[in-house]
Order: structure tokens, then C-alpha cells, then sequence
């Protein structure tokens, strides 16, 4: 069996890897699980040493890993350049801060001497996805590393290159052998790795079809997961808010990464009085991205990352609109050579509730407008969903855009006047459907430890 990276531009195989077979990925176990009894013990000192290390390796490789990004999952070079100096980003941070978050704290009690104290887990395996195929596996790895526990990855199956050249960055940074190992496996082969006793906890970005059973085999095993799925994230623009700078900003969340981003605006929601105004100068957002080859430094926007990926967003485009929506923009496939796995951007407006992309993650260039008759209405519309990951209100008044984002919206990221995203001061995930759990900040570091209560009498 191979596992085949292909070009989403043309369709052609870039390269084939062989898949490992389950003795290699026991072997594979076994190595990283002796590493993690070294590694364990190292000092923060040589961890950070060793991140930097890793930081300074991503930003001598960049032009090639962002290269590499364009060609297996079409992602623009501009855009892969920044992917990659936010991964550097991240290790920087965690080997700046991760001794202090994991600081013994001090409890007075009746006794001579109590504690908390922040211990490794140990085998750290992480499911990764193929949109962001190296900061969603960063975002993990710099402080799994620091905390002292080893990392297993099972990348997405069409970014193989990319999950290998992690594993060289790793090595090109002179960590531990095996500290940190790549399994080239496919799906079915996850639950073996899950159920060995060496692994102690697991981290998934992807469906939320993907987390609910991936959570309810480690569950079974009392193995801690943390889970970050996908969103249906609204966006409310009020009647107060500068409709010009929030179009452009709406446009840039709902085409990142062409519209491949659990946390890209969804859903847009707009009261009465701004519906037309707004529609028109997003309309012109929407259409102003430069579609093209991701290798061409000019270009905004790729193909997705899949023909299959493309063709089932399309079907759900195509629903809508027979149950009544009216497509403004887009909508369409390419049928011409050279354009294997691209869409257009589109826009539906007239959305209602029983329409599937009311309630369903629409993971491509497809915006979907809403009409609210006011803020209530805009505000309950936002949270008539089963996801729970990010949330944005555009207001003048920034005082009660807080108000609305700090104890109205339900999401795990709530922003007023700009769009959502990750950053590594700031934690990280989503409730409901969306997944538990959170990622970055202290937080992010604090959830593969073993929180430990030392008390001497």
C-alpha cells in the first residue's frame, strides 16, 4: 500500500510513500517511548535551547516548506510563507514561556510544604488535518516538547511530504532521536495506535465525525484527548459598525486559506437596515481575490486541496440553491484544463433555517447571508447552531460589541471588529460540536501534563 501526494492544481502524483506496516508502527511506538524516559528528564534549558533551534530551522527553510505546501495541498506561497513564520512564532513562545507556566505553585496548608507540580504524560499522539499541515501540528508540538513528552504524528494522507519534513525539522534541530516520529499510516490504522499503553493521550483537528470517534476509543481507555472540530462560525454586522472595513475584513476570514479553515467566517449575518449596503461592497470583496497558480507569488487564491473536496462543497452549493437560495456570486467549476480541484468564490444569500448550510460547515470560498431583523434576532441566529468555535460582531460601539462577544455569543473565540484567528498568547478551541479542550497560551501547554499534588507533613 502507498499513500500518494498529488497535485491539486493538476492531478498528478507527486510522489508515493510507502505505508507503514503495523510492526514498523510498533516499532515506531516502542522508540518514542524510550526517548520520552531521556527526554522527560531534560531541563528546560536544553528544551529551549533545542526550540530555538527548531524556530531557527523553519526560518531557514521556509521558501521550501512553504514550496512544498503549494504543491500538495495548493495553498498560495504567500500564504504558506506566513503559515510558516507563525509555526517559527510559536516555538519561539513556548521556549520562552513554557518554564514559567509549568512553575511549581506554592499552596499554603497545614503542612510543612504543599505543591502543585506539572509533570509529563508521556506519549503524545496527534491527528492532524491537511489545511494548515504545519501550524496545526506546531501549534501541538512546541508545547507538548516543552512540557517533556514525546509527540507521534498521523498527518492528513495528501500532505505526506509534509508530515516528513516535520519529522527532518525536528532532526535538522538536533532533538533526541525518535523524540518526536511521523507514522505513515491511513485511518484504519489509528486505533491500534490509540489502544497501545505506551500512548497516554491524544489531540485531533478535524471533522467533527472524525473527534467523536477518535474521543469514544480513547474515552474507553481513560486516555485524555483534546479536540478542535469544525465550526459553522457567524459573523453579525450591526447597523452602527463601518461597513466598509467590515466586508474586507468578512471577505479575508471567509477566503483564508481558500475557505479551507475551521474558524473561517461562515456565516454572515446582517441586520435589516445594512443588508443591501453590506451585500454589495462584500460582493466586491469577494470578487477582487486574484484565483490562480499557487507557485505564482501574485496569486490569492488556489485550489482546494481535493477535486473530491471541491466537488462535494459544490453539491452542497447546489442544494441550497434548489431549496431556495439565491447564489450572487460564484457557483460554479472551472472546466478548463489546468483547473483539476479549483472553485469559485461564492455567495448564497436568502439563507433559512432548514437549508443545509444553515446548519452545516460549508469548508471552501462559500459565504452564506443572513437577514436578522434586528441585534436580538442576530445574536439568537448566531447561536442556532450545534458548533461553538469562533464568533465576530462588527459595532461602533466597542463597549457593547464586548458586552455582545464577552456573554452573547457562544463560542470558544469571540472577536469584536476583527476576524477570528489563533494566536499563541491566546487559548484556543470551541464547545459544543466543536470540540473541548484548548490549545496555545498556558492553557494549551497545561493540558498533556499530569497536574500533581506533592504535600510533606
Amino acid at each position: 500500500m502507498s499513500i500518494n501526494a498529488i497535485n491539486p492544481v493538476n492531478g498528478k502524483i507527486i510522489k508515493s510513500y510507502k505505508e507503514a506496516t503495523e510492526d514498523t508502527v510498533r516499532r515506531k511506538i516502542e522508540q518514542t517511548h524510550k526517548a520520552w524516559i531521556n527526554w522527560r528528564e531534560s531541563s528546560f534549558e536544553d528544551r529551549t535551547r533545542l526550540m530555538n533551534s527548531l524556530a531557527a530551522q523553519l526560518h531557514n527553510q521556509r521558501d521550501s516548506l512553504a514550496n512544498l505546501m503549494a504543491l500538495e495541498m495548493g495553498k498560495p506561497l504567500k500564504d504558506g510563507l506566513a503559515e510558516i513564520n507563525k509555526c517559527q512564532g510559536v516555538c519561539e513562545y513556548y521556549a520562552s514561556n513554557a518554564a514559567a507556566f509549568l512553575k511549581d505553585q506554592q499552596v499554603e496548608t497545614e503542612a510543612t510544604k504543599s505543591y502543585v507540580s506539572f509533570q509529563p504524560l508521556g506519549i503524545v499522539l496527534a491527528i492532524m488535518p491537511w489545511n494548515f499541515p504545519f501550524w496545526q501540528v506546531f501549534r501541538f508540538l512546541a508545547p507538548a516538547l516543552m512540557a517533556g513528552n514525546c509527540g507521534l504524528l498521523k498527518h492528513a494522507s495528501n500532505v505526506p511530504g509534509c508530515a516528513m519534513a516535520i519529522e527532518q525539522l525536528i532532526k535538522d534541530a538536533g532533538f533526541p532521536d525518535h523524540v518526536f516520529q511521523t507514522l505513515m499510516i491511513g485511518s484504519s490504522a489509528v486505533n491500534k495506535v490509540i489502544a497501545h499503553p505506551s500512548v497516554k493521550a491524544v489531540t485531533l483537528t478535524g471533522s467533527t465525525e472524525a473527534g467523536i470517534k477518535v474521543a469514544g476509543q480513547a474515552a474507553g481507555l481513560l486516555k485524555k484527548t483534546v479536540l478542535e472540530l469544525g465550526g459553522s462560525d457567524p459573523y453579525i454586522i450591526l447597523e452602527d459598525a463601518d461597513l466598509e472595513s467590515a466586508a474586507e475584513i468578512c471577505a479575508s476570514s471567509r477566503l483564508i486559506n481558500n475557505g479551507q479553515s475551521c474558524i473561517a467566517a461562515k456565516r454572515f449575518i446582517l441586520v435589516k437596515k445594512i443588508e443591501r449596503e453590506f451585500t454589495e461592497l462584500f460582493l466586491e470583496k469577494m470578487n477582487d481575490r486574484k484565483t490562480g497558480d499557487p507557485l505564482e507569488a501574485c496569486t490569492d487564491l488556489g485550489p482546494m486541496a481535493r477535486a473530491d473536496l471541491r466537488d462535494e462543497l459544490h453539491a452542497q452549493v447546489q442544494r441550497n440553491i434548489t431549496m431556495g437560495a439565491k447564489c450572487l456570486l460564484g457557483g460554479q467549476i472551472p472546466n478548463h484544463k489546468g483547473k483539476h480541484a479549483y472553485y469559485q468564490p461564492t455567495v448564497l444569500s436568502g439563507m433559512k433555517k432548514g437549508m443545509p448550510a444553515y446548519s452545516e460547515e460549508m469548508f471552501g470560498p462559500v459565504a452564506t447571508l443572513l437577514s436578522a431583523r434586528d441585534t436580538e434576532h442576530a445574536i439568537k441566529i448566531a447561536n442556532d447552531t450545534s458548533f461553538g468555535l469562533g464568533a465576530a460582531v462588527f459595532t461602533s460601539d466597542k463597549q457593547y460589541g464586548e458586552e455582545i462577544a464577552r456573554t452573547k455569543l457562544q463560542a470558544g473565540s469571540c472577536f469584536v471588529n476583527s476576524l477570528v484567528k489563533s494566536d499563541p498568547r491566546l487559548p484556543f478551541g470551541g464547545i459544543n460540536q466543536s470540540g473541548y479542550g484548548r490549545e496555545l497560551s498556558a492553557f494549551g501547554i497545561q493540558e498533556f501534563v499530569n497536574i500533581k499534588t506533592v504535600y510533606i507533613k
